[in-house]
């Protein structure tokens, strides 16, 4: 194995665990005006992300690095070409970790009311745009060989992208409402059941009208078509998405959970495998497309990072595991009433 081949593999296992992660505190964002009642149930669904949104992050961040540093000429023509969506995303996620800080800093209704719509729109949009930004990706991105983009940001709100983005969102949101049923107690955790119980048939809907578009507009099945090993990615996803709805229905809320993350990363995967050898294809000069090869930065650059994440990743992803676990205990009356809670 190649190391330009373990760093694309390691490039979409990051983004893969971030989305699997941060889109639980993305979805919760997400149905948060629709699912809280009164002020005590919004600090419950504040209290269930809070321990964890930042160091969820962690992940975005080290996958935007890991762009930067092991595939620089991806990474130049993606935030050049999606400059204005990830700009976007960039100001929502700073106005969801204002949210947290700021809304009780005044003892306001009004002041509240507008931190709660910064919560809202800091989660839905970055859900949203995530999953037009990948869409666009697995589809092919206009640029020429001179890596200049040849579009704009409406051009990327088109149909495949649209609903990769809805779909998102949509699965997100499920995620979400499973996590909470996880941290809550009562009415809340019921309700939170029925959320997840109504959006998996929406989930299903659209991941199969992800999959018949990505045939329509994308070439990604091709590497499928010549290794029916590969065919085991989606295979696993689907199958976890399933496993999902029987899981809530026998009440085992934790497997639910971990069953729709592995979806999630699958899907990631089944999209970032599908674009093999490419990193990011051009549908305007199929030539110009960066590969993993002509993309990829000096042999020396990638050994050395390569022993640098060996060490850090490990360590990163035990203590978020040990975190979890610490906090991984339902947000009640006792946990609203302590000093440490927002």
């Amino acid at each position: 194995m190649t190391l330009e081949l373990i760093w694309f593999l390691l490039w979409g296992v990051l983004w893969s665990v971030y989305f699997v992660l941060d889109g639980f505190d993305l979805g919760l964002g997400t149905i948060f005006p629709f699912f809280a009642k009164n002020e005590r149930e919004k600090r419950v669904l504040y209290n269930t992300v809070a321990p964890f949104w930042d160091g969820n992050e962690v992940w975005l961040i080290a996958a935007g690095g890991i762009t930067f540093a092991a595939f620089p000429k991806a990474y130049a023509i993606m935030f050049s070409a999606l400059y204005a969506p990830l700009l976007i995303i960039l100001f929502a996620l700073i106005m969801r970790a204002a949210s947290f800080e700021f809304r009780n800093k005044v003892d306001s209704d009004g002041w509240r009311r507008m931190w709660d719509v910064f919560q809202f729109l800091g989660n839905f949009i970055p859900a949203l745009l995530f999953g037009v930004a990948f869409a666009n990706i697995f589809q092919g991105i206009p640029f020429d060989a001179d890596g200049v983009y040849h579009g704009s940001i409406i051009k990327l709100l088109n149909v495949y992208g649209i609903i990769g983005g809805v779909f998102f969102v949509i699965n997100f949101a499920m995620h979400g409402s499973m996590w909470l049923s996880m941290k809550s107690e009562g009415e809340i955790h019921d309700r939170a059941i029925l959320y997840a119980k109504r959006l998996w048939p929406v989930t299903v809907i659209l991941a199969v009208a992800f999959l018949a578009a990505t045939g329509i507009y994308t070439d990604l099945f091709a590497n499928y078509q010549k290794n029916g090993v590969l065919l085991a990615v989606p295979a696993i996803g689907v199958t976890a998405l399933l496993m999902v709805r029987i899981f809530l229905a026998g009440g085992r809320n934790h497997l639910a959970w971990i069953s729709n993350a592995i979806s999630i990363f699958f899907v990631i995967m089944f999209g970032v495998i599908g674009m093999f050898p490419k990193l990011l294809p051009s549908n305007l000069d199929p030539a110009a497309s960066v590969t993993v090869y002509n993309g990829a930065s000096s042999t020396l650059t990638l050994q050395i990072m390569l022993g640098v994440v060996v060490v850090i990743i490990p360590i990163v992803l035990l203590y978020q595991l040990w975190a979890v676990k610490l906090m991984l205990h339902v947000v009640d009356d006792e946990v609203l009433d302590s000093d440490e809670s927002y």
